[in-house]
C-alpha cells in the first residue's frame, strides 16, 4: 500500500481544471481507530451562478484500499457544512465519498439567513449543489484513478432522504443505489404544516415538560400498545388526551385545557391551505423519548427551542417574507400558499414518475420511523402511494420501509437500527432485493421489518 500512496499523488489534483470550478486544496489524509485508510482529501468551490459558492470535499481511498465504487452523502436541515463526520464512515468501507455543504455556510442548520435575497443559492440548496458535487466527484475520480467507478450509491437522511429523492427523480442516471432515510421530500408542506400548526395554537401556553410527556406517552402506550415498549402501528392507536384533564389545580399527574389542546394539535393533521393537501400529524408513542417531542416540538425543560419552530419561522422569514424580522403568529394562509408555489418547484421532490431512474436500472429504498418527530411519516407514506398509483408494480426496484419506534433517522425506544448500506448494495450488485430485515438496539433487542405494501393503507 505504501508503494500505491506514492505512486498516487494527491497533489497533482490541485491543478485540475474544472469548468466553473476550482480545487481549493488536495493532500493526503487518513482515517482514525484501528483501522487506518490512508485516502486524498480534495477540497473544491463551484460557482455555476455569480452568486454560488458550494462546497465540496472528496475523499478517495489510496492504492487498493478504494472498493472501486462511489458514495455520495446527504446533508440535513438547511445544511451550511460538509457532512464530514457521515463521509469518515463511508470511506472507512473504502469508498470514494463525496459531500456538499449545498451551496452556503452556515453553523446552525436551522438557519436559512443566507437565503434571503438570494434566489440562486436557494437553487443551489434545492437541487443544483448536489447535482454540482456528482458530476465534479467522478471527474476528480476518473483523473485520480484512472478509471470511472463501478457502481455509485447516493444515501441520505431528513434534507438528505429529500436529496436522495431529487436525484431519483430529476438525474436519474448519477446513482445505481439510493437510499432515501425520513425524506423532507414534500419540503414546502412540511414547514407550512409547521405554520399552520403554529397559527391554529395562537399564543396558547401549552408547553409540556418531561414529566407531563411522560404522562401522556405512558397513557398512549397502556391503552394502544398494552403498556409496550413502543407501538408496532401507531397509525391505529387513538389517543384520548382529555382522559388525563387536570379535576382541579394543575399537578404532575394531569394536563390542562391548553395542553391537551396543544398535543391534539400535534396528532392531528391539517389541510394545507393552498391545494387542500394532507398535512400530516406526528403519530403517538414516543412522546417522552429523548429528541422526540422535547426536541422537535415542544423545546427542553432547559429552554432550548424546539427545532420544528425553528426551520419554520427561518423559511418564512428569509424565503417567503423576505424579512428577517418576521413574526411568524402573522403567517396567513395566504403567505403559505405563496411560499409553496414560488418554492415547491426548486425545494420540493415529490415527483412520482420514476420510470427514467427504474429504466437505468436504478434501486431505491426509502425508510421512515413511525415515531418520527420531525417529518411525520404519513409524506413517506403518501409518496410510495404515488409512485405506485402512477407505474403499478414498483417492488422490483422500489421498496419502503416503517419503522415502528424510530425517531428522526434513528433512535427511539425500539431496535432501529438496520444496516440500509448492505441492503442497498446486495441488490444493485447481487440482484437480491431487500425482504425482511433485522432492526437491532445496543441492548441486544431486534425487530423484524417487512416492506411496506401500497396497498396497507389507501392512498392519500
Amino acid at each position: 500500500m505504501a508503494f500505491a500512496a506514492r505512486a498516487e499523488d494527491c497533489g497533482k489534483l490541485a491543478a485540475m481544471k474544472l469548468s466553473h470550478a476550482t480545487v481549493t486544496s488536495a493532500e493526503q489524509a487518513s482515517t482514525e481507530g484501528a483501522t487506518k485508510i490512508a485516502y486524498c482529501r480534495v477540497r473544491v468551490t463551484s460557482k455555476p451562478t455569480t452568486d454560488s459558492d458550494i462546497r465540496i470535499e472528496v475523499w478517495i481511498p489510496l492504492g487498493s484500499a478504494w472498493n472501486s465504487k462511489f458514495e455520495q452523502v446527504g446533508n440535513g436541515g438547511f445544511a451550511g457544512v460538509i457532512p464530514s463526520g457521515r463521509m469518515a464512515r463511508v470511506v472507512a468501507l473504502g469508498y470514494a465519498v463525496a459531500g456538499t455543504d449545498d451551496g452556503h455556510q452556515a453553523a446552525d442548520n436551522t438557519d436559512a439567513s443566507w437565503a434571503l435575497n438570494h434566489e440562486e443559492k436557494i437553487k443551489d440548496f434545492g437541487w443544483r449543489a448536489i447535482s454540482e458535487t456528482t458530476l465534479i466527484s467522478k471527474r476528480i475520480i476518473r483523473e485520480f484513478k484512472s478509471k470511472t467507478a463501478a457502481k455509485a450509491y447516493f444515501v441520505g437522511c431528513s434534507d438528505g432522504g429529500r436529496e436522495a429523492l431529487m436525484m431519483a427523480q430529476r438525474f436519474p442516471r448519477y446513482f445505481d443505489g439510493i437510499v432515501a432515510g425520513a425524506p423532507a421530500n414534500a419540503m414546502t408542506r412540511l414547514l407550512s404544516s409547521g405554520a399552520v400548526r403554529n397559527a391554529r395554537l395562537g399564543s396558547v401556553d401549552g408547553h409540556m415538560s418531561s414529566a407531563k410527556l411522560a404522562l401522556l406517552q405512558a397513557s398512549v402506550l397502556k391503552s394502544c400498545g398494552n403498556g409496550a415498549r413502543y407501538l408496532i402501528d401507531p397509525l391505529q392507536c387513538r389517543p384520548d388526551p382529555a382522559s388525563l384533564k387536570c379535576a382541579g389545580a394543575e399537578t404532575a399527574s394531569c394536563l390542562t385545557d391548553a395542553q391537551i389542546a396543544t398535543v391534539r394539535e400535534i396528532y392531528q393533521e391539517q389541510k394545507d391551505p393552498l391545494k387542500g393537501t394532507r398535512l400530516y400529524g406526528v403519530l403517538p408513542g414516543a412522546e417522552a423519548v429523548k429528541g422526540s417531542w422535547d426536541a422537535w416540538l415542544m423545546g427542553t425543560d432547559a429552554g432550548e427551542k424546539p427545532a420544528g419552530l425553528g426551520y419554520t419561522r427561518s423559511y418564512f422569514a428569509n424565503l417567503v417574507m423576505h424579512d428577517p424580522h418576521f413574526d411568524l403568529a402573522k403567517v396567513t394562509d395566504e403567505d403559505i400558499a405563496r411560499g409553496e408555489l414560488q418554492y415547491a418547484p426548486i425545494l420540493d421532490a415529490s415527483d412520482p414518475d420514476l420510470s427514467a431512474f427504474k429504466a437505468h436500472g436504478g434501486k431505491l429504498i426509502q425508510y421512515h420511523g413511525w415515531n418520527d418527530p420531525g417529518i411525520p411519516p404519513g409524506f413517506s407514506v403518501e409518496y410510495h402511494a404515488r409512485v405506485a398509483a402512477s407505474m403499478g408494480n414498483i417492488d422490483g426496484f422500489y421498496r419502503l420501509y416503517m419503522v415502528p419506534g424510530m425517531l428522526h433517522c434513528g433512535g427511539g425506544d425500539a431496535p432501529t437500527t438496520v444496516d440500509w448500506q448492505s441492503a442497498i448494495e446486495a441488490w444493485v450488485e447481487k440482484g437480491s432485493p431487500p425482504g425482511a430485515l433485522t432492526a437491532s438496539e445496543p441492548q441486544g433487542g431486534t425487530q423484524t421489518l417487512l416492506p411496506f405494501a401500497a396497498n396497507d393503507y389507501p392512498a392519500p
